[in-house]
């Protein structure tokens, strides 16, 4: 992922690149061609477990960002993570946390959906109080990172106010979707990695809202998943007046026949089978949480509710967003004649009139 800020005359000011770990020796090559003036590292969590093992390989990946820095360059590292703040580099690095020896330290998170998240700032200017649009209290994490990096660079406090505050924030990255008359969706359909679980129910139970459901697709760490789908269910029980397991994971929950019996617990195939049951039992003003790994694309639960939605194969194999695909309102078997007939006519309206067609000034 890549942001870039121009200055007048089309000068870069600054770019920002994501390195995302999937694998070992993954970040390496990216930090070594990128070279970055600085490096922000938020955390070392377990993720792709199949792959990485143990803790000890995430931060050996991910500090390679570090490793890679331009001669003068700085490393902006969460302090409360050991595996994080024992990154810094010899020369220069800024720190971020809860704890009082960070250089920018955190305090006062709060955050109860429908009241978003907010913070406090403290760093050696003084005190910034920070407004997000983010409905979790864990976002404070990487709304830290981000504003001490800012900051460190000269930014002005007004404006990283400003711009935290009128973040828009990203597709399905417990991205907030209100159906008029109907539900609040929390979408975090992206990923769904084992430690991210607690993060999600956390913020269902302490939403301000009424009834709450928690809806679950597929789990991004294979390890050990048959107990995680149990242990999961068990969690997601406690905040939730009901729980649907979607996919085919779903019969890995255990719940009991009591459960079962009463709708505690439901058991569902496709997304498209969750969707036409919410849409039966939606309470208007009522909380549900789509969390999944990618492949069952579950943000379509919620578009339903706003498009006519018309793909739901179970698995489609893209790894975008439906958002980004835009082909939802399209069923998935026509998904190829629909753009090749949107290509011919795209070549139609750029070269029609050398054939006599529409005229030059009418091409888009």
């Amino acid at each position: 992922m890549l942001y870039r800020r121009m200055a007048k005359g089309g000068k870069t000011d600054y770019a920002i690149f994501e390195a995302a770990a999937s694998g070992p020796d993954t970040i390496r090559p990216m930090a070594e061609l990128l070279r970055p003036h600085i490096a922000v590292i938020t955390m070392v969590r377990l993720e792709h477990a199949s792959r990485f093992r143990t803790l000890e390989n995430v931060a050996r990946e991910k500090r390679s960002l570090v490793d890679a820095l331009e001669p003068g360059g700085f490393a902006v590292l969460n302090a409360d993570d050991p595996n994080v703040v024992g990154m810094a580099p010899s020369h220069r690095s800024v720190t971020f946390g809860e704890s009082e020896a960070a250089d920018y330290r955190v305090s006062g998170i709060s955050a109860a959906y429908p009241r978003t998240l907010s913070f406090r700032l403290h760093w050696r200017t003084g005190v910034l109080n920070l407004e997000t649009p983010f409905p979790g209290e864990h976002f404070w994490l990487p709304t830290a990172a981000a504003a001490a990096t800012a900051l460190e660079i000269g930014m002005s406090p007004q404006i990283v106010q400003e711009r935290v505050r009128t973040f828009l924030p990203l597709d399905n990255r417990c991205q907030i979707l209100i159906a008029e008359g109907g539900p609040h969706f929390i979408v975090d359909s992206v990923k769904a990695p084992w430690h991210s679980l607690a993060l999600a129910f956390e913020m269902v139970a302490k939403s301000t809202l009424g009834k709450k459901r928690v809806v679950l697709g597929q789990l991004s760490d294979f390890s050990d998943s048959g107990a995680k789908y149990a242990r999961a269910y068990k969690s997601a029980r406690e905040i939730a007046e009901q729980v649907i397991y979607v996919g085919e994971h779903a019969h890995r929950s255990k719940a009991n026949e009591a459960d079962r019996g009463v709708g505690r617990f439901v058991e569902l195939r496709s997304p498209k089978d969750v969707s036409d049951h919410i849409r039966r039992t939606a309470v208007a003003g009522e909380l549900i949480l789509l969390k999944s790994s990618s492949n069952l694309h579950l943000e379509r639960i919620a578009l339903a509710w706003t498009h006519d939605v018309r793909c739901w194969i179970p698995d489609c194999g893209k790894r975008e967003s439906c958002q980004t695909c835009g082909l939802y309102e399209v069923p998935f078997e026509e998904h190829k004649s629909f753009l090749a007939d949107r290509r011919r006519e795209r070549r139609r309206r750029r070269f029609g009139w050398l054939l006599g067609g529409l005229s030059p000034t009418r091409r888009s």
